[in-house]
């Protein structure tokens, strides 16, 4: 895979039993798995490729509260305390810096936007600053241009997507959890009509709590319990770029293109939205729950092709629970590059900040970001499953907000006064239409 990613050792044996196993390695599962741990749940977090292969190492590493959803910006908040906890908890340094997002913009309807959101925010705590044309051509100096205003959100920050989920993972492990990677969970056993096991391909866990937290593989693995879960994939392209740049802020977002500091001192660039749909079995089941998003979101996307078709993750096929799953067939969603993609974001990078051009290029890579009808995730106990939570459909945000995620559900699993409140997360929700609810983001 080109997107860096620190590898970690799995546990030697799979248990027997557990009190909760934890679908999916990613952000999600493996916070989720993490709380549980800490608190003394005999936890199991199964994964069938390596932890964070997927999106959770693929993304810009951004934490942020600027201009999230109202749903969102508790659990946003929340999170960013939770990421620096985790250095102190496990000793590990997972990148999580509040090094502060900048954003800069020539549109007076778009920083008008801003300052609508400033406003907002200030009611829920939140400290944003607008900026002036001097404070953000002077913040934004690297550029070499000037700016009409932007807005700075000195308490965000960014973490390395090639090692803070592995990191937790390993504090998963520290604290008496078990984490098995290359170990797919090809189904859920029920007894009287509730969660009792999760068969593996390495064998069965007893266990009456299964958290699925399988990203964009979510709606497929739903799909065998009868549990419809209206969920499609974007292919987002970005790449990187070598250490270099000067006077560089660590997080910047200009109207074209977001540069921002890796772990190893280059950084990544990518275009905000710009993504391809590629069509897929699950592309057209649930296309009639996606209009409202791609009525939003048109001017961003883009037809793709077959790679998300060859990929395999959104299939409607069954399978049984003795037969090798399309999990295991395809253990990493590695697809492919929009290449086009990949010159346009370098392109608009060089413009905005010329010495960009006496940088190589370092890696290109490209992910899938699940998201819901709504753009908002999934976070709850499915109803017709006691004992089955869903924890999918996070739209992009799943890495800044996956602490925050895990630490609700296991909050939910062990009774616990929630972190944030969970009705806007509850699955049931999208049985409604989302025309008008739509995040924005």
């Amino acid at each position: 895979m080109p997107a860096p990613l620190l590898h970690i050792e799995s546990s030697a044996d799979l248990p027997g039993e557990a009190d909760a196993v934890v679908i999916g390695g990613g952000v999600v599962g493996v916070f989720t798995a993490y709380y549980l741990s800490r608190r003394g749940v005999r936890v199991a977090l199964l994964e069938k490729g390596r932890v964070a292969a997927e999106q959770s190492s693929r993304n810009w590493g951004w934490c942020r509260q600027q201009n999230r959803d109202a749903r969102e910006l508790p659990m946003a908040t929340k999170s960013l305390q939770l990421w620096e906890n985790v250095a102190k908890e496990t000793g590990e340094d997972t990148g999580f810096r509040r090094c502060g997002l900048l954003y800069l913009s020539d549109d007076e309807s778009q920083l008008a936007g801003w300052a609508k959101w400033r406003d907002f925010a200030r009611t829920a705590g939140v400290t944003t600053h607008m900026l002036s044309a001097q404070e953000a051509s002077e913040r934004g100096k690297a550029t070499g241009r000037k700016w009409k205003g932007g807005v700075f959100s000195p308490t965000d920050g960014t973490a390395d997507p090639s090692r803070a989920v592995p990191v937790a993972a390993r504090g998963i492990m520290a604290a008496g959890g078990t984490v098995h990677q290359f170990c797919a969970a090809r189904g859920i056993e029920l007894s009287a009509g509730r969660v009792s096991g999760v068969v593996t391909e390495k064998g069965t866990i007893k266990t009456r709590t299964v958290v699925m937290a399988g990203g964009a593989w979510a709606s497929s693995f739903c799909h065998q319990l009868g549990i419809r879960f209206p969920q499609a994939s974007v292919r987002s392209s970005i790449l990187a770029v070598a250490p270099g740049l000067s006077a560089m802020p660590p997080a910047l977002a200009a109207p074209d293109v977001a540069i921002t500091r890796r772990g190893n001192g280059g950084y990544t660039l990518a275009i905000s939205g710009r993504a391809r749909v590629d069509p897929t079995p699950q592309q057209f089941r649930f296309g009639r729950e996606f209009l409202p998003m791609f009525a939003r979101r048109w001017r961003s996307l883009s037809p793709g092709g077959l790679e998300g078709w060859r990929q395999g993750h959104e299939t409607l096929k069954k399978w049984s629970l003795d037969d090798i799953t399309p999990m295991e067939q395809n253990r990493i969603l590695d697809p492919g590059p929009d290449m086009a993609q990949i010159r346009l974001t370098y392109e608009r990078a060089c413009e905005l900040i010329p010495e960009i051009r006496n940088l190589s290029i370092t890696d290109s890579w490209a992910g899938y970001i699940d998201s819901t009808p709504d753009g908002i995730p999934v976070i709850g106990e499915v109803e017709s499953i006691p004992g089955f939570i869903l924890a999918a459909g996070f739209s992009g945000h799943g890495f800044a907000i996956g602490p925050g995620a895990g630490h609700l559900i296991a909050d939910i699993i062990t009774g616990k006064a929630p972190i944030v409140d969970p009705a806007q997360f509850r699955p049931e929700r999208l049985k409604t239409a989302a025309w008008g609810k739509v995040a924005e983001f």
